[in-house]
């Protein structure tokens, strides 16, 4: 018995221990901006056991707190189940202008602190409603006049001064445009004529695909209200909501003759190097990061951030990052790509500034960002600077791996002081993790003896690109989609994995399209991939071949073997 005790006991120091190191918490908002007079929503989550919620005090300065709330659930985590906490406060700005919200206290960690703009609201922008309205719809187009192929920010928002139980709330989508909801909803409180207003807002990326007038549908809700709280217990009841918005024309303008290709129109592009080499050195690899910074279009009409060549220097490009938001009523992007500078000679080396051409939808020019150029020499690489780079590349390798910026470094050095200083305390919790380390082997040796159905013929890759498009076979609008914000790697997997059995490669593909149209697209799209293309045209074209399901060439049967089998059947 006591031995059952022992066990029990350190396992619950592990679990203890375990907790405090992996416990996270980060805070967000709903919203990055807000008018004068609505609410954001301010959302805590902390994993782990962190000992109480959330310090609101520091937020009082300049906000009202209106409502909190908060949920705990359990959920599969690192070495075992966790507990996910969740606090969600509503706030009403006390002034306009940016403010921050502070870092608060969620037991013994701080999140980070947030910015918010809260913009003054005219008195001319309030909704225009019969003062008798309870429940009405908005829409709000960022631009009336925007250019073919410019990504229009359209806001749709369901106002109710009385409790919603159910409805339904829809945008239909005009002839000769695209529609796509981003994000998820927002919701939050609004006074319009000394009366309160929840309003829940949804996003919407509008893009017109031909000039001219277009009239777009009204936004409509139908749903029901429970204005009484038996309405509200019982359920099933209420009052029938029916709202609809009024219908807008935009007058949609054509590329004009001066514009650069490709067409890209936005609000605003700067570029910028986050990190550049101070100098490069033969057999070591340097970095530099370019950030794009773009108001007005989302992530799939940007092109490709690339270097311009490097004589003399090879160049690896990693994958971009992107942080995508729907701000000021219009879509925005930040991306940020790394890009590995490995030389191949000694001597000067040149690399020339990269240049985006854009459209200025507001002052209707064509502008251009560009970065500087940068001149390096390459130095040859000694035996004493080869070795410490080497070590420096291991340890900044090593940080990277442990997810941090060099902060795990520091950290592991700071583990070994207190090791040296902590005494058994830290040799006690070395043994409890070797423990934990090798019943994990043990377990993992189990369920390797046990019999599992891996598909071990598909990668696991494969298996999903053809379980995406299996499904999109029979659901074109979500092909259509994923051509409009999937990356061209994704979309290629997808468009291979259609076939029955999946193509191998795009020659594979290709040749098995049978239609002409489908064929070229798909061309487009790889000279896209690889740079030498451009990507909204490869868009394009893969909308209007795709518009239809893949057309595929009469499958050849297989000749039968002359040979006779190696392992014959039995009668």
């Amino acid at each position: 018995m006591p031995r059952y005790l022992l066990k029990f006991a350190l396992c619950l120091l592990l679990a203890g221990f375990s907790g405090g190191v992996f416990a996270q918490t980060r805070a967000w908002l709903d919203r990055d901006s807000v008018r004068a007079g609505e609410t954001v929503t301010l959302n805590v989550e902390s994993d782990g056991n962190v000992g109480g919620g959330p310090d609101y005090s520091p937020l009082y300065e300049d906000f009202e707190p209106l409502d909190s709330k908060s949920s705990t659930r359990i959920e599969p985590g690192n070495g075992g189940m966790v507990a996910r906490s969740r606090y969600v406060l509503t706030l009403r700005p006390k002034r306009s202008g940016r403010l921050t919200v502070a870092a608060l206290r969620v037991g013994g960690v701080y999140t980070k602190p947030l910015n918010l703009y809260v913009e003054p609201e005219p008195a001319d922008t309030q909704p225009a409603i019969a003062s008798s309205a309870q429940v009405f719809v908005e829409v709000v187009p960022d631009d009336e006049s925007p250019y073919v192929q410019q990504a229009v920010g359209w806001l749709v928002r369901l106002y109710s001064s009385v409790p919603i139980v159910g409805g339904k709330l829809d945008q239909p989508v005009p002839d000769g445009a695209s529609l796509m909801k981003i994000g998820d909803d927002a919701q939050y409180e609004r006074n319009i004529g000394g009366n309160t207003y929840t309003v829940v807002e949804r996003r919407y990326l509008l893009v017109p695909e031909r000039s001219g007038r277009m009239s777009v549908p009204p936004a409509a809700f139908d749903g029901r209200s429970a204005p009484s709280l038996i309405d509200q217990l019982v359920g099933g009841g209420g009052d029938p909501q029916h709202a609809r918005s009024k219908s807008r024309v935009l007058n949609v303008r054509p590329v004009p003759a001066n514009a650069p290709q490709p067409w890209l129109p936005l609000r605003s592009l700067d570029l910028r190097y986050r990190t550049t080499p101070q100098q490069l050195r033969m057999g070591n690899a340097a970095s530099v990061v370019v950030e794009a910074t773009v108001d007005g279009a989302s992530l799939a009409q940007l092109p490709e951030l690339q270097l311009p060549p490097i004589d003399g220097v090879q160049v690896f490009a990693e994958p971009v990052q992107a942080d995508e938001g729907f701000t000021g009523g219009r879509p925005r992007v930040k991306l940020t790509r790394k890009f590995s500078l490995v030389p191949a000679r000694e001597g000067p080396v040149h690399l020339d500034g990269l240049r985006l051409d854009w459209w200025d939808v507001a002052a209707g020019t064509a502008r251009s960002a560009s970065l500087p150029a940068l001149n390096w020499t390459v130095t040859p690489a000694s035996g004493a600077a080869t070795g410490a780079t080497g070590m420096a590349r291991a340890t900044g390798q090593a940080a990277d791996a442990a997810g941090g910026d060099g902060n795990a470094a520091s950290g592991a050095v700071g583990a070994s002081g207190a090791a040296t200083s902590g005494g058994t305390g830290w040799a006690v919790a070395a043994v409890l993790f070797a423990l934990l380390w090798l019943a994990t082997l043990l377990w993992a040796l189990h369920l390797r003896a046990q019999p599992r159905a891996f598909a071990a013929a598909k990668p696991a890759a494969q298996q999903t690109a053809g379980t995406e498009a299996a499904a999109l076979t029979l659901n074109l609008p979500a092909l259509r989609q994923l051509i409009d914000v999937g990356d061209f790697d994704h979309i290629a997997s997808v468009l291979r994995g259609l076939a029955r059995p999946p193509a191998r490669d795009d020659d594979e593909l290709i040749e098995r399209l049978a239609d002409p149209g489908q064929r070229e697209a798909v061309q487009a799209l790889r000279r896209a991939r690889w740079g030498g293309g451009d990507g909204v045209a490869a868009r394009t074209a893969l909308r209007a071949a795709f518009a239809k399901a893949p057309q595929w060439r009469q499958a050849q049967g297989e000749a039968a073997s002359p040979l006779a089998p190696l392992y014959p059947v039995r009668k």
